[in-house]
C-alpha cells in the first residue's frame, strides 16, 4: 500500500474516532446515570514482574470467551462508552481480538494497555482488522534494570513496528516515581514517541503497595518538562498530576464505582486497580442504582490518588453532583446503603 493510502486511511479512521469520542462527551454530559469507561482484565497473568507493579501474576488463566462476552454485554447494557482492555499482560488472551470486536460491536471505544513485548507487525494487523481504537504503552527506562524490563532499548523496534503498521492511536507513557532510577529517561523517551508521530505524556506511579511516595527535585523538574511536551486534548487532561509532584492533595469528588469501573478477572467491580475489594459486587449484578450511589459516595483515598484514568473521567462531573454518601464500612452489605438514596 502507498503511503498516500496509508495517510489518507488513518486519517478517516482518526476523524471517525474523534468523532465517537465526542458523542461520548456530549452522552456523559446529558446523563450521570451510565460508566465512562470500564478497565476489563481478561488475563491476569504477564510475562513481566516489575518491581512496583501489583496487578499482576505469573500462573493465572485466561478468562473464557464466553464469559467476557457476557461482561462486555452487561457493560454495554450500562451504557458504558469506553472499555480498556488490561492486566496483567492482555496479548497473552488467545481470544484478545475476539474481545476487542465485541466492544466494537455495542459501539463502545475500544482501548488497550500493554507492555508491548508481543507485538509484531501480523499481531498489529489483526489488532487494526479487529477494531482497536487506541492503544498505550508505558516505558519505564532507557535501559533495563531490576525495576522494570519496560526499557526503550528492548522496545524501540515494537514501537517502529506501531508507526508503520498501526492504524490505531498509539500514546507512549513514561514515568517519574515507584523506584524508576533515571527520571530524565522519561525526556528521551517521549521525544522518541513523538519523533514516530505517537502522543507523548507522563505519570506519577506508586510503589508496589499501591503507595505515592513525593518527588524528588530532579523528578519533579523531569516532570515539568513532559507536561511542556504533551498535545492539549480531552485524553491528557492531567492536571491533578501537578499537585502530586508537589506532595500536595488533591480536592476532587472521585467517581469510581459509578463513572469509572475496574473488572476484575473473578468479574467483580471495583473502585481502581489500586481499590480492589470496594464495592466487590459481580458486574453480572451491578445496576443503575450502583451507579447512582457510588456517584455520590465520597472516597476517602482520593487526595492522594495516582490512577490518571479515574481523575479524567471524574473530570467531566467536576461540576455538579456532591458527593453526600460516606464510604460503606468494611462488610456492610449493599443493600442496607441503598436506603441512604431514599
Amino acid at each position: 500500500m502507498s503511503d498516500l493510502a496509508k495517510h489518507l486511511r488513518r486519517g478517516w479512521k482518526a476523524v471517525s474516532r474523534r468523532a465517537r469520542e465526542f458523542r461520548m462527551i456530549g452522552q456523559g454530559l446529558a446523563s450521570t446515570d451510565h460508566p465512562i469507561l470500564a478497565h476489563v482484565i481478561p488475563m491476569r497473568r504477564c510475562n513481566l514482574a516489575c518491581a512496583y507493579c501489583n496487578e499482576f501474576d505469573d500462573h493465572s488463566k485466561p478468562v473464557s470467551i464466553d464469559v467476557m462476552y457476557q461482561r462486555l454485554d452487561r457493560l454495554a447494557k450500562l451504557g458504558t462508552s469506553i472499555i480498556t482492555i488490561s492486566g496483567g499482560e492482555p496479548l497473552l488472551h488467545p481470544d484478545l481480538d475476539l474481545i476487542i470486536a465485541r466492544v466494537r460491536k455495542h459501539g463502545m471505544i475500544s482501548g488497550m494497555i500493554t507492555n508491548g513485548y508481543l507485538l509484531t507487525a501480523e499481531r498489529i494487523q489483526r489488532l487494526n482488522r479487529a477494531g482497536l481504537d487506541h492503544l498505550q504503552i508505558s516505558i519505564d527506562n532507557v535501559m533495563p534494570d531490576d525495576v522494570s524490563k519496560k526499557s526503550l532499548k528492548v522496545l524501540d523496534k515494537k514501537l517502529q513496528l506501531l508507526a508503520e503498521h498501526a492504524d490505531f492511536h498509539v500514546n507512549i507513557n513514561s514515568v517519574v516515581g515507584g523506584g524508576i532510577r533515571t527520571p530524565k529517561d522519561a525526556l528521551v523517551i517521549g521525544k522518541r514517541a513523538i519523533e514516530l508521530g505517537f502522543t507523548s505524556t507522563v505519570g506519577i506511579i506508586h510503589d508496589g503497595d499501591g503507595q505515592l511516595q513525593p518527588l524528588q527535585d530532579e523528578e519533579r523538574e523531569v516532570y515539568t518538562a513532559m507536561r511542556a511536551m504533551e498535545k492539549s486534548s480531552y485524553a491528557r487532561i492531567n492536571y491533578f498530576q501537578d499537585n502530586i509532584a508537589h506532595g500536595k492533595p488533591n480536592h476532587w469528588r472521585c467517581r469510581a464505582g459509578a463513572r469509572y469501573l475496574y473488572i476484575c478477572e473473578d468479574g467483580l467491580v471495583h473502585y481502581c486497580s489500586q481499590q480492589r475489594g470496594y464495592p466487590g459486587k459481580p458486574l453480572a449484578e451491578y445496576t443503575v442504582e450502583d451507579v447512582r450511589r457510588e456517584y455520590r459516595t465520597e472516597k476517602s483515598c482520593a487526595p492522594h490518588c495516582t490512577v490518571a484514568c479515574v481523575h479524567q473521567i471524574s473530570y467531566l462531573d467536576f461540576w455538579r453532583g456532591k458527593q453526600d454518601l460516606a464510604p460503606a464500612p468494611v462488610g456492610e452489605q449493599q443493600g442496607e446503603r441503598l436506603v441512604q438514596l431514599q
